[in-house]
């Protein structure tokens, strides 16, 4: 049976196979300490998980309208208006199953034939196969530690061209951990005002976890006409330990683009899970507490971690500023990334993320959503091979 071209173009995730790989040696009984997971180590808090129960109860387990329930969609403009002061109608806002489903969807209703999407490296590895199955042209920005990792007014600058079309922001990052600041957001926006017809996808899904008194901004904020150009993408699954849910959602300047993206959806999901629905609008009304909490004590575990780590020469950690992982510079090591994760799973039972599909095969990916007991035992690990 023969594939289609674009199936043949895309690589599958690497994060899930290794996460699944390390399951199956789990269930074989191999004491493997995984520090491969992008979903927190946290359990839903209670009263979201009751609102879900209740719903069920109730027999909300029919179809529900496709770009979400009202009450969702209302509860995503209330939470965009008090986080970042922007002014939504429900109209503007769609919810699919988790918010990789969204992005996908958005770039579907955009992207024609040869249109650039400006990425900047190191990316979360989904962007590019998205890109690449739906037609466009990656347009990769090169970022360093000297930079913390973020791209510059004049690194933009060069990369834009008359076939851009747009540009993927995701603060904080994911692999990094990086967050702009608002004066570096401004400065971006200083750049995308001389190039009007770019428009701007704005991964926001780490929001809450940031550290070290940071906050995160969201470019639609800072400027009306970035405003104008600008789809929020967001979702549940980070800050209020809602992975398995699958509820994501975007915010559209345009109705139209926001009809567009779920007529794209009526012909794929539908609607997203009916019974989660409640539970959303419960996280967004009255989870921030509870995001706060586990944020701090994400916080604590990195500092943990690099402090600890200090004892594995080669291996070199940036220091994130959000989200839950350690960016890790492993040329120390004489090794790829790839070679390094698949060393470290193999002979010491320890579960990385080689950062080669991120854009970046001198660095690794570890998580710390998981207990201090596990970070120390897997440090130990690291250390007893890369003595």
């Amino acid at each position: 049976m023969e594939l289609s071209s674009r199936v043949l173009a895309v690589r599958p995730s690497v994060t899930l196979e290794i996460a699944a790989k390390a399951k199956a040696m789990k269930a074989q009984g191999i004491d493997v300490i995984s520090l491969s997971a992008g979903e927190p180590d946290f359990d839903t808090p209670s009263f979201i998980k009751e609102a879900c129960i209740e719903a069920l109860r109730k027999g909300q387990t029919k179809y529900t309208p496709v770009p979400g329930t009202v009450e969702l969609r209302q509860a995503i403009c209330r939470k965009l208006k008090r986080d970042q002061g922007l002014d939504f109608t429900p109209e503007q806002v769609v919810v699919g199953c988790g918010a990789k489903h969204v992005i996908f969807n958005v770039l579907f209703a955009l992207l024609n034939p040869g249109d650039e999407v400006l990425i900047p490296v190191p990316y979360w590895l989904s962007y590019p196969e998205m890109v690449t199955v739906l037609g466009g042209t990656n347009v990769f920005l090169p970022s360093t530690e000297k930079t913390d990792f973020k791209i510059t007014p004049d690194i933009l600058e060069k990369a834009l061209t008359s076939r851009s079309k747009i540009l993927i922001l995701n603060s904080p990052s994911n692999p990094t951990g990086a967050v702009y600041s608002k004066e570096e957001l401004l400065a971006l926006c200083a750049v995308l005002k001389k190039h009007p017809k770019v428009i701007v996808l704005s991964d926001e899904i780490y929001e809450k976890l940031t550290f070290d008194g940071r906050k995160h901004t969201s470019i639609a904020s800072l400027d009306p006409e970035i405003a104008r150009r600008t789809v929020i993408v967001n979702g549940h699954s980070k800050a209020y330990a809602m992975t398995g849910w699958r509820l994501g959602y975007a915010a559209f300047p345009e109705k139209t683009l926001a009809k567009a993206v779920e007529s794209i959806q009526s012909h794929s999901t539908s609607n997203p899970v009916s019974f989660t629905q409640p539970g959303g609008v419960v996280a967004l009304d009255q989870g921030d507490e509870e995001a706060r909490k586990m944020c701090e004590v994400f916080q604590k575990r990195r500092d943990l971690f690099i402090e600890k780590l200090k004892v594995v020469k080669s291996f070199k950690p940036f220091k994130s500023n959000g989200a839950f992982y350690l960016f890790v510079d492993i040329q120390g090591t004489g090794l790829s990334g790839l070679e390094v994760a698949k060393k470290l799973l193999d002979e010491v039972h320890v579960a990385v993320i080689p950062c080669e599909p991120f854009g970046s095969p001198h660095h690794i990916r570890m998580s710390y959503a998981t207990s201090e007991k596990d970070i120390e035992t897997a440090v130990e690990r690291i250390a007893s091979l890369f003595k």
